[in-house]
């Protein structure tokens, strides 16, 4: 549990200081890894002052998990059950790369929870994550049902698209040396819309 919300200006820019340092050290070093010294070294403030803050280290770690979350969830609560299916699905697929590229970190961090066992992030995978997954996939297995996208297992297909859009950001040092530095997103984005735009044909397309 964090403390209260900053009451002034510069407890608000310390705060997100603090959680910027947190997440790179997070990230970079998981959450044994990570210690509250370190956490305050990067944030250029001294531990009382960090503590003032969040009493510890947990509680630093489920503040920005907490964030994560709702920046995570935010692209599948956008999937329209009104609007065209595939569209819909290729959206997702696009926002999802798009955190990838502009989220590596929380990613990492996330990737490295879940890890561990997801002893801190359970409650919200078994409660808010599942129920919105649940609600995507009925909406999902509707379209199919329809014949309006192709025949899919809804659940299986939302965990590849995680899968296959995260890998750009949880394994960024092998795509980057496998890649010779050159950008992987543009024609990441190409090639998930051919897969996934395949997948999702309805009966009778090709594509």
């Amino acid at each position: 549990m964090t403390d209260s919300p900053p009451r002034t200006r510069i407890q608000a820019r310390n705060r997100a200081t603090i959680l910027e340092a947190a997440l790179e050290v997070f990230a970079a070093h998981g959450f044994r890894g990570a210690t509250i010294d370190r956490i305050a070294q990067a944030a250029g403030l001294s531990k009382p002052n960090l503590l003032y803050y969040f009493r510890s280290k947990e509680a630093l770690h489920l503040a920005i998990l907490e964030d994560l979350m709702d920046l995570w969830l935010a692209p599948l609560r956008g999937m329209d059950p009104e609007g065209e299916p595939r569209e819909q699905i290729l959206t997702y697929v696009r926002r999802k790369l798009e955190m990838s590229r502009d989220h590596p970190r929380e990613s990492r961090l996330f990737a490295n929870e879940i890890l561990q066992g997801a002893p801190r992030a359970r409650p919200v995978l078994e409660g808010e994550l599942k129920s919105l997954v649940d609600e995507k996939a009925a909406v999902i297995a509707g379209w199919s049902a329809s014949g309006r996208i192709g025949p899919v297992d809804p659940h299986h297909l939302i965990f590849s698209i995680w899968a296959l859009t995260q890998h750009y950001a949880d394994f960024e040092v092998q795509v980057g040396a496998i890649m010779g530095g050159t950008d992987p997103y543009p024609a990441a984005e190409i090639w998930l819309e051919q897969v996934f735009g395949a997948v999702l044909a309805p009966p009778g397309e090709t594509g």
